[in-house]
């Protein structure tokens, strides 16, 4: 029925136009942010999971410099450990030597001369490698009890890294002597000792750097695959999005031209009136 009091065509027309300029900003947005979800109204279960993900990668990203810095720490403490063991070598050459019926005991003071400046230099090794300011083998610090690292998403992907002391004390070598035949025998059965001692802290070292670099191995896989995931969730398909945009936008500018049309119609009602 033709009315001049109430356009509804207009109204039709507007609300379509409304819809379809709301459609259309939506897809540039999209498009522009790279996001398939730039508000919760488009999906608010799937905004609930991307976030939960990218959550993760920030926690994994960081889990991933913690394994980085673990095995660093352990490598370091490995270095100082390898020449502790060296100068260990050394003393028990000392030690064999002054059992040597070939020397003197005058001999055998200088031979006990270095041996003590070697014992000095273990423990400056193992107080001198160090942390963030803390020594690593000296067996004073947290490391001799266990520092934990984080590499995971719960409380509960941890790898505790305890380091063994290698002080003189910790190797039961710092009482000796190569002064006579008969301490250079005692100092030879302790240094054999300690010789043990120290390969099985480096062997727990090796055991833990190898573990760091196989859990970071794991998170790096870890990582690639809650991105594809969180990208498969978040990311637009701007190939999609772009067709939609065109749609859209055709759709905006018919509705501009119907609601001009609509507006007019009145006015050609009236023309009736004449």
């Amino acid at each position: 029925m033709p009315v001049i009091s109430t356009n509804t065509a207009s109204n039709s027309a507007l609300r379509y136009l409304n819809i379809n300029s709301t459609n259309q900003s939506d897809s540039v947005s999209k498009i522009a942010s790279g996001s398939r979800i730039t508000k919760a109204s488009d999906d608010a279960a799937g905004l609930a999971v991307g976030t939960s993900l990218q959550s993760d990668i920030t926690v994994l990203n960081q889990a991933a410099t913690n394994a980085s810095h673990g095995s660093s720490i352990l490598q370091t403490a490995d270095g100082g450990m390898s020449s502790i063991s060296d100068i260990v070598q050394r003393m028990r050459s000392l030690a064999t030597q002054s059992l040597s019926g070939s020397v003197t005991d005058n001999e055998r003071s200088y031979l006990d001369a270095e041996f003590q400046q070697l014992q000095d230099e273990i423990d400056g090794i193992a107080s001198g490698t160090r942390f963030n300011d803390e020594s690593l083998l000296d067996g004073s610090t947290n490391w001799a009890s266990g520092v934990n690292f984080r590499v995971g998403t719960t409380s509960t992907d941890n790898i505790t890294v305890q380091i063994a002391g290698v002080t003189t004390t910790g190797l039961g070598i710092n009482t000796l002597d190569v002064g006579t035949s008969a301490t250079a025998a005692a100092a030879l059965t302790a240094l054999d000792t300690a010789v043990t001692t120290l390969s099985d802290a480096r062997a727990d070292v090796g055991a833990l750097i190898s573990r760091f670099e196989f859990r970071s191995d794991m998170i790096d896989t870890t990582i690639e695959n809650t991105e594809a995931a969180q990208s498969a969730i978040m990311d637009v398909d701007v190939a999609e999005e772009q067709s939609k945009l065109a749609s859209e936008k055709v759709l905006t500018q018919a509705a501009i031209a119907v609601l001009s049309q609509a507006n007019s119609m009145p006015e050609n009602l009236l023309s009736l009136l004449r």
